[in-house]
Parts: structure tokens; sequence; C-alpha cells
């Protein structure tokens, strides 16, 4: 596994200064304690509230410091990497941002978070702090563990803790609210990899079809391996443990938590076969799906469900400051629309014009008579099928004469430009498609035939992006259409052939597949499409 960092030891604190240059001016700031203290804190804080803190080792980014703002947490002290802070920094967060109201900790259920904090709170309280902790244990994969490890669940306390102690509350509402909800939380994860530690080798213990159920934050293992499962059974698993944590006569909130390198794609997916599962039964608010409480670059995610009350509920959904904060919305259904449906074409009749069947008759027998030697020059630069794809549209012209409008030159280029890009597929019938289409629009507004010509090309060269001297059927197009407008028909011949002629030269193709080929494929072989030009103009010439 590979990282960006500098150096190891300044991981951490190089992070922090990035989450600080990227917040809005004015909301964070951190203390001068750097290496070893390492607290952001609100940059306007005036110690009028109670305030609340929370924190523990890195890793987990945005948490902590991500969630530090109004109406969440007061200040984060962050340890290394998956290492508790020491008790020396959280005090010193305490002194920072503890007033007369007090302060209350948030910690999530780790033996060295728990004895950290709780020696920092009491050394505080030595100080003349009024000092309240609430511990968040609300992992439940271990259901007969004594002391259940605190996850993303924390969130939760954060959010509803932060909330009320920006309303005002004093210290022993906001330390039961907080202590109430952190034994209303039920959380779990999931994984298909383990995390990777930045400086240190990974060692992954999963196979390629195993995933993990009921892992922590850490990189420790689950308490299960699964084999790799569709999501919506991966879901139905969760559901097994969940559920019977679950009061189903409840409201709850719902916090879908990405561990680090699930894609937004899949994580999306997951909300979808989550929210649409026995598990979105009863879910009144959810929160992400975003990476909230991460483990690294952990494949996986977690669900954190919290049994929600009004007062819950409005603190959960009040606004707060903090950039990482997902709002609490509630679940929707998918809206459907119908969609708008294709303006109904104008039926025009067939009609006949001998000599605009003729002139068609004329191209398309020459390029399907092409089909070998176009296939047999693209087998150079391609796949070996332009004269097959071009002899493929030529047919499909010749089968639709009897039925096109001859007699009206607009409607025949529009029609022949509806039908080729079906017909032909590929690149080169679309471009072919644009070429006619906007052709026919242009023949359509009055403008003569060469000219409308012209405008088809201008909107396949905007288009397709290749231009004279890129190596494609443009290079015979162009010159021999421009000869075309100024009303000589041999010169537009000897324009194409010259285009294509030239193609022969040109050592390097910047537009089509030819462009990845290397020159010495391409030299003295001329480009199949400004062949396939100046043979068709050719035959027009000869039979004018």
């Amino acid at each position: 596994m590979k990282h960006f960092f500098n150096r190891r030891d300044s991981i951490v604190t190089e992070a922090l200064d990035g989450l600080l240059r990227t917040t809005p001016p004015g909301r964070l700031a951190r203390l001068d304690t750097y290496p070893d203290i390492k607290v952001v804190l609100r940059a306007d804080w005036d110690k009028s509230r109670v305030a609340v803190i929370s924190g523990g080792g890195a890793g987990h980014e945005p948490s902590h410091a991500g969630f530090v703002g109004r109406g969440l947490l007061t200040a984060a002290v962050s340890g290394e990497i998956f290492a508790s802070p020491s008790v020396e920094a959280v005090l010193t967060a305490i002194r920072a941002v503890t007033g007369a109201p007090g302060c209350l900790l948030i910690v999530k259920n780790y033996t060295g978070d728990r004895l950290n904090f709780g020696l920092a709170a009491e050394r505080a309280r030595t100080e003349g702090y009024k000092v309240e902790m609430a511990i968040v244990a609300d992992d439940i994969a271990l259901p007969d563990i004594p002391q259940p490890r605190g996850v993303a669940g924390t969130l939760f306390v954060h959010k509803i803790a932060g909330h009320l102690a920006e309303t005002g509350a004093d210290l022993a509402t906001v330390a039961t609210a907080a202590r109430a909800a952190a034994a209303d939380i039920a959380s779990l994860g999931v994984s298909l990899s383990s995390c990777s530690i930045p400086g240190q080798p990974f060692e992954g213990r999963l196979g390629a079809e195993e995933g993990e159920l009921g892992l922590g934050i850490h990189g420790e293992p689950g308490v299960e391996r699964i084999p790799l499962l569709p999501a919506s059974d991966i879901v139905a698993l969760m559901h097994e443990r969940l559920g019977a944590r679950l009061d189903p006569a409840a409201a709850y909130a719902l916090l879908i938590n990405n561990l680090g390198s699930v894609p937004p794609l899949e994580m999306s997916l997951i909300a979808e076969a989550l929210l649409a599962s026995d598990l979105g039964r009863g879910v009144k608010l959810v929160i992400g799906p975003a990476p909230l409480m991460t483990a690294l670059n952990m494949n996986g995610f977690s669900l954190s469900y919290l049994k929600l009350d009004p007062a819950r509920e409005a603190a959960l959904t009040a606004a707060a400051e903090p950039l990482a904060w997902r709002p609490a919305v509630p679940p929707g259904t998918v809206a459907i629309e119908a969609a708008p449906t294709a303006p109904r074409a104008t039926d025009v009749a067939a009609s006949a014009d001998a000599a605009t069947e003729a002139v068609i008759r004329r191209v398309c027998t020459t390029l399907v008579g092409l089909e070998e030697e176009l296939n047999r020059l693209d087998a150079r630069a391609g796949d070996g099928d332009t004269g097959s794809t071009v002899a493929t549209g030529a047919r499909f012209a010749l089968n639709a004469l009897p039925h096109l409008p001859l007699a009206d030159a607009a409607a025949t280029l529009k029609a022949i430009g509806a039908g080729l890009g079906t017909a032909m597929g590929g690149s080169s019938g679309v471009l072919l498609s644009i070429f006619f289409t906007a052709a026919g629009q242009a023949r359509g507004e009055g403008k003569n035939l060469a000219s409308a010509l012209l405008a088809g090309l201008d909107r396949v060269v905007f288009y397709g992006g290749a231009v004279p001297g890129d190596r494609t059927m443009i290079d015979a197009l162009d010159p021999a259409l421009k000869a075309l407008a100024a009303g000589d028909l041999a010169a537009a011949a000897a324009a194409a052939a010259a285009g294509a002629e030239a193609t022969r030269t040109m050592a390097r193709a910047r537009a089509g597949r030819a462009a990845y080929v290397a020159a010495r494929e391409l030299e003295g072989s001329p480009d199949p499409g400004a062949v396939a030009v100046a043979r068709v103009f050719e035959a027009l010439a000869a039979g004018a």
C-alpha cells in the first residue's frame, strides 16, 4: 500500500494544519504546543457556555478536529495515529476552552482514552474546573463483552451535546443528555480489507473472496470473517446482528459511515440497499453516507442507530458550522418523473428524383466496392474494419432509396443522417450522422447544397475535434467541399485526391484510433477514411 506523506512523525501535525488552512477564516485555531500536544479549538470561543471536548487517536479523519465549530465540538485533542492523546494534552485542552460553566469530555470506550481523559478530568477538577465525562460504547459486535468499543455512533453524542451547549444549557443538562444518548446507540461495521498505516508494512489478512463483520476503527480484526457477498446480502447479515438491538416501535436516526476508501458510487449503492431493507424501517433521519469516522483507508462502512425523541431530533437537525458534518435529513423516496417524449418526426413521403438517386447510387456502390481495400489500409492503424463499416452505411442508403424523399434534398440528407447513426455504429457512424443531419438542417434553412455540406463538415470538426493535418477523412473532405463550393466538381475531386495522398506522409495521427499507433506503423500508408472520400469524389466527377 502506498501513501502520500513527508515524515511519519509529522503526518498528524501537517494534516491538522492542512485542515486549518482549508477552513473558512476565523473559525478554527490550534494551540502553540506542537508537536507533543495537538489541540484544535474554536477561534471564536469566549468560554461563556459549556465547552464540549472530544478526541482520540488520529487516523479517523474528519473526526475529531473536523467537527470542531459552532453547534458541535469546542475543541478536539489528537494523539498520533491510533494512539490516545496524553493526559497533559487533554488537560491543556480543558484549560484552553473551559470557563465557569464547565466542560464535557466525550470519550470513546477504549482503555487508553478512558484513562488519559479520566486522569485529565481529575486533575482539572483539582484546579477548580467543572468537568463531566460521557463515555460512548456503541459497538454491538461483541454483545457479551463488558466494555464495548466506542465507534462512529460517538458523533451522535457530539452533535447532541454541542447543540445543547450552544443553546446555553448548563453542564448537568448537557452531560445527562449525552450519557442518555450514548446508551441508546447501536453500531456495527463491515469491511473488505484491513487498513494500511503510513510508514508501516501492510499486512493483509483477508483473502480475495473474504470480508470481516464486526470490526472497530483501528484496523483490528472483525468478530467473524464472511464471504464476499452482494451488498444487499451484507446488509441482510448486518440486520441479523443489529435487528435484535432495535425497537421496532421506535424512530431512529441512522448514520452511514464510510470507513475510509469505499468509493462514493458504492456508498450510495449501500445506502439504497440499506434503506430499502428491513434496516431502513423506522429510520426517521439519515446522516451520510459519508466518511465521518474513518479507519484510515479501510474499505468498509459502519452503521450507527440512535433512538430518537423530540429533543434529540431537534439537536440532530439543528444547523452546525463544521464543514465535515453532514446534515440529518429524512430518508426520501425515489421520485420519478416522466421523461419528455421525443418530438414526432414529420413524415415526409417518399418521392422520386432521378439525378439525386443516381448520385446516391454512385456514391454507395463506390464505397461498397472499396470494402476490402479500406479494411486492408485500416489494419495498419486500427482494427481493420473501416471498409466494412463504410460499406454497411452504403448498403443502408441503397436499401433506403425507395423510401427516401429524393425530391426534397434537405429531408433526404436528414433521413440518411438519422439512419447512419444506427446502421453503421461506432464513431464513424456518429460522425457521418452528424454530417448529414447538420447538412440537412442547413439545406432546409435555404443554403445551397455545397454550402449545406460545408455546414455539416463544420459540425463534424466541432464535435469530432479533428482538423486538416490530423490524418483523418477531414484531410480530403475539407479541401474537396471548399472546391465544390466554388462550383467545380473536377477541382473538388482533385483536391480530395491530393488531401488523401498527403496523409501518406503524415507520420503522426492526432485523432481517431490511429492516434495511438506508432509513426513507423503509419509510414507510407494513407488514411482509409481520406481514401474513401477521394474515391467518392473521383466517381462523382467521372459521372458528371
